[in-house]
Formats: structure tokens, sequence, C-alpha cells
């Protein structure tokens, strides 16, 4: 009997024993299994990095200026961005908030400085928190001046305005502004002072306001003196000249507008920043005063503007979107 109970103890262990050794294959198989999951994964995770740049984060704020350039490239730059799966917050403001907002938070970067003179105050406060691209510009000369109709053929120069009662008297000694932060209009306070023209005063309004005053004005053949810039479709549509600013208190040939990005915002969206940056490269006056005109000469809407420009330039925004891990 204990011989029997002996062999059949015998043959349960050989039964355990195979099956222990079983699923210590099944084990081990699992785990080569798993191993080589792992294994592909990383490798896959890899493969995913080497094709394309990631977006990171894929929620962005693009503050503006509703100037007529940035009113034109930042909804264009904004579908670029979309396309690739960002979502992108269009957010119109004036200078001061625009820069106030791109330094603050890391998700915000804005098309619309103007630099070195214009937003060279703005530049000086937020130098720690944002930062430049210059390596290409959005428009590489983007002069700005007081400007008056052609027709005011005496007056040439800012200093021409200086004592000048015939025409102070016609225009109530009054030159008239846009919005109050904005840059050009810090730089005409400067040029009163530098010119000494004590007489004068900026007043503020709008861009919209300043340029229905001008157009106005120039219907009826009245004189006017206006804060301009270019590039600008008003230029194309009315004979203006820019006057001579012998002390470059405008800042001379002309500002640069550049990119400007909270300083981190390249880590937490890669892709857009490539993106942006690539944008520069291309971008310029010709390309923004084809499409500046379709908004303000023919009153079309900015957003369906954009949806144009990416129907007409797929191979502009297909080298933009080179090498993007798109989502």
């Amino acid at each position: 009997m204990f011989k029997k109970f002996r062999l059949l103890g015998l043959a349960a262990a050989l039964v355990l024993a195979i099956t222990l050794a079983a699923c210590g294959d099944d084990s081990n198989e699992e785990s080569s299994s798993s191993d080589g999951s792992d294994e592909s994964t990383e490798d896959s995770g890899d493969d995913a990095s080497s094709d394309g740049t990631k977006l990171g984060g894929k929620d962005i704020t693009l503050p503006y200026v509703a100037w007529a350039g940035s009113t034109t490239r930042t909804p264009i730059l904004a579908n670029v961005l979309e396309d690739v799966g960002y979502n992108v917050d269009v957010k119109q403001v004036e200078a001061g908030p625009m820069w106030t907002s791109t330094a603050d938070n890391k998700n915000t970067f804005n098309a619309t400085g103007w630099l070195p003179a214009t937003h060279g105050d703005y530049l000086d406060q937020y130098s720690d928190k944002v930062k430049v691209y210059e390596e290409d510009s959005l428009v590489e000369q983007a002069p700005l001046a007081l400007t008056v109709p052609s027709y005011m053929e005496d007056v040439n120069s800012v200093k021409d305005l200086k004592g000048n009662d015939e025409l102070g008297e016609k225009v109530d000694w009054e030159i008239i502004g846009i919005d109050p932060g904005a840059g050009i209009m810090q730089n005409t306070e400067k040029a009163l002072e530098n010119y000494s023209l004590d007489n004068w005063e900026l007043t503020s309004s709008s861009e919209s306001a300043m340029l229905s005053e001008l157009q106005t004005k120039i219907e009826n053949e009245e004189p006017i003196v206006v804060p301009l810039w270019k590039p600008h479709w008003i230029f194309a549509d009315l004979d203006l000249k820019m006057l001579e600013d012998p002390d470059d208190v405008y800042g001379g040939a002309g500002d640069k507008i550049q990119l400007v990005f909270n300083k981190g915002f390249e880590d937490a969206h890669p892709a857009a920043y490539k993106i942006a940056t690539r944008f520069a490269a291309d971008w310029g006056e010709e390309i923004e005063n084809e499409y500046m005109a379709p908004i303000f000469v023919d009153d079309k809407d900015a957003e369906k503007v954009a949806d144009q420009f990416m129907d007409e330039n797929g191979d502009l925004v297909e080298k933009w979107e080179e090498g993007i891990a798109a989502e």
C-alpha cells in the first residue's frame, strides 16, 4: 500500500514538474514577448520622433494689434498652425497688452514686433521674458513717419510743421493719431518734443477712424497730418508722402517687423516655433500687400482671405509644415 502511494506520489510530482516546466516556458515566452513588445514600442517611439518635430502643447495664443499688416499675416499664420493640429486663440489687443501677454505666458507669441524703434520701450521692459527672432524678419523694412497728402507741396519734413501758423490753423494744430498704446504714437509724442512743435497736439483715435478722416480730407483736397507706416494698403489707394525725419525719431529707414516669442515657447511648442520661423523666412512686403488689399480695399473677411491664401499657396504651406509630426 505504501509502495502504491509512493508510486502515485512520484507520478504526481512528475506531473507537477512537467506542469511547472510548461508554465516556466510560457512565462519565459511571455517575458520574451513582453520584452520584444517594449522594444518594439521604444523603436516605434524613436521612429515617430525621427518622423518629425513634435507639436508639444497644442494650445497657443497669438495676440495681434488691428493694424493692416498684422491683421493680414496673423490669421494666415494661425491657419498654418491649426492645419498641423494646434488650437490657436487669435486675440486682437492693443500694443501694450500684446507685449504683456507674450511676456507672461509661455504659450504665447506674436507676429507684430516693430523693432528696434517703435516697440523698443516694450522690448526694454520685457527683455528678460521674451525672445525676438532675429534670423529672419517678417518685413525687412517698415518705415514710419508723419504723413500728408502729396498736394501739400510746402510740407516735406517734420521741421516744416514748426511755426507753420497757416497750416496749423487750417488743421486746428492737430495730428490725427491711432490707438494710444501704439508705438508710433509714442514716437510722435517724442517728435513733438524733439522738433519743438509746441503748438501741435496729437489726438488718439483708431487706425480705421484716422484713415476715414484722411480719405475725407483728401476727397476735399484739405490739409491733414497723420502718423503712418509701410507696408500699408492706403499708399496704393491714396497719393501720400511721408515727411522727412532728419533726427530719425521714427527709426530712420524703418523698423523690422519680427516674431516675438515668450522665452519658454520653443520648448513648449517646438513644431509651432519651427513653422513660425519658416513663415518669417518666406513672408515679406510683397505677399503682405497682395493679401492686405482684399481685406481693406475689397472689404473681405480676414479669415476668409487667410483661407484663400492656404488654397493658393499649397507649395509654400507644405514647405512650412515639412517634417512636422502633424496630429
